[in-house]
């Protein structure tokens, strides 16, 4: 058996999937936009900056900043992790929220 070459993102995926029933998942590992900095500079990890987007109805009737900590809390050992990710930007939109932005930039073009 083949080991993973991204195993933070399957994890990641995982996760937000089984948690959250997205239909739509997007995840950007930046890793290799961030090596250079001091911070990372003792990483052993290739996986430590992402951009999530993720649509969900499992968002509904929550302001932004509830949604980003459902996020967090689902994905804190990932975060508390060595080696583990050390930014994450997040695009949290509800179904209905994603459709509708969806039509305008249909109407856009």
């Amino acid at each position: 058996m083949t080991s993973s070459q991204t195993p933070m993102e399957d994890a990641m995926r995982q996760k937000i999937t089984e948690a959250f029933a997205p239909s739509s998942l997007q995840i950007f590992n930046d890793s290799h936009k961030h090596a250079h900095h001091k911070a990372m500079k003792d990483s052993t990890s290739q996986e430590t900056h992402f951009r999530v987007y993720i649509a969900s109805d499992a968002f509904k009737a929550k302001m932004q900043p509830a949604r980003h900590r459902m996020v967090y809390t689902l994905l804190k050992e990932e975060m508390a992790a060595e080696g583990g990710i050390h930014a994450l930007q997040l695009r949290t939109r509800t179904v209905e929220e994603e459709e509708k932005i969806e039509v305008r930039e249909k109407q856009a073009v």
